[in-house]
């Protein structure tokens, strides 16, 4: 297994994708990536679930992903997802952010197909092969229709340029056991903000966070106090930052992110179809309580 430098741990938001009469507002995304670096995120990851990928067009989500490796310009690691149920596709977009200088590609387990266990194995073992880029596996079977087993982390472990995977299982116990299967030095990163904290007491490195869209202060000192080892610190904050992290799924996600992020002056809460903005008063009024609680309003 080869292992990359920078490393790759920490707070990680999942980057909303903001819209402007239905176009990507560049302007709102440097502002929101700017942001991320001034609150002292470890790394970006542009172009996932939350930033709407399954809706971007082919030439939007290269350009959302070049941004947003343009406005880091370096200071902060960039993890471009890249994934498609198609691994043509898949291969095509990894390429593309390897060219344009990103630092990794997260990899979403092909959804809607239902591949077996070998046929996720060769999806990832193609864009292995395919292109040279560190490679996160991404295991989300609320999404997918599928789940990547313990057994295949293991297995995908001892591809040269698969270094770990972002897991939104939300099963903590599998940690240790992909910890036994795939190694020690496989980087485990949690995909659920509710469950960063005891994800990273079982041998996690970070989160890949919704939450830290609205709250990337917050989320990134959660994550150094556990880097730290002050997990009492960690829990703190958790419980401060709780209340937000079920506020985000109030409704579809992003458009709770989006919400959020219109109130604070920083995007519209623009989503695409067939997703729509919040549409519940009482969703919007608990999303901004839950924003106080947590200390962004």
């Amino acid at each position: 297994m080869v292992f990359p430098s920078p490393v790759f741990r920490g707070s990680m938001p999942a980057l909303v994708t903001p819209f402007r009469n239905g176009k990507v507002d560049d302007k709102a995304f440097v502002a929101l990536v700017e942001r991320q670096v001034a609150a002292g995120t470890h790394a970006l990851v542009p172009c996932g679930t939350t930033g709407e990928s399954a809706t971007l067009s082919h030439e939007e989500h290269m350009h959302v992903v070049e941004l947003c490796v343009k406005t880091a310009a370096g200071r902060v690691p960039v993890i471009a997802g890249t994934g498609s149920n198609s691994t043509d596709e898949a291969i095509s977009l990894t390429q593309h952010a390897k060219d344009i200088g990103a630092h990794a590609a997260l990899v979403v387990n092909p959804y809607y197909n239902r591949p077996t266990q070998d046929g996720v194995y060769a999806h990832y073992k193609t864009l292995n092969e395919a292109v040279q880029l560190p490679i996160f596996v991404y295991n989300v079977p609320s999404r997918t229709g599928s789940d990547m087993q313990p057994e295949l982390i293991g297995r995908l472990a001892s591809l040269p340029n698969v270094i770990g995977i972002k897991d939104a299982s939300g099963d903590v116990a599998r940690v240790a056991r992909h910890t036994a299967l795939a190694g020690k030095d496989f980087i485990q990163i949690s995909g659920e903000d509710g469950n960063a904290v005891g994800f990273n007491a079982l041998g996690g490195v970070g989160c890949i966070s919704v939450t830290a869209n609205v709250a990337p202060y917050q989320c990134a000192a959660l994550q150094t106090a556990t880097m730290k080892g002050d997990y009492a610190e960690a829990r703190r904050i958790n419980d401060t930052l709780a209340r937000l992290h079920r506020a985000m799924f109030l409704e579809a996600s992003p458009a709770p992110a989006k919400y959020a992020l219109q109130v604070l002056g920083l995007c519209t809460d623009e989503v695409r179809l067939p997703l729509v903005p919040v549409q519940s008063a009482e969703a919007k009024k608990e999303i901004e309580a839950a924003m106080k609680e947590a200390g962004v309003l």
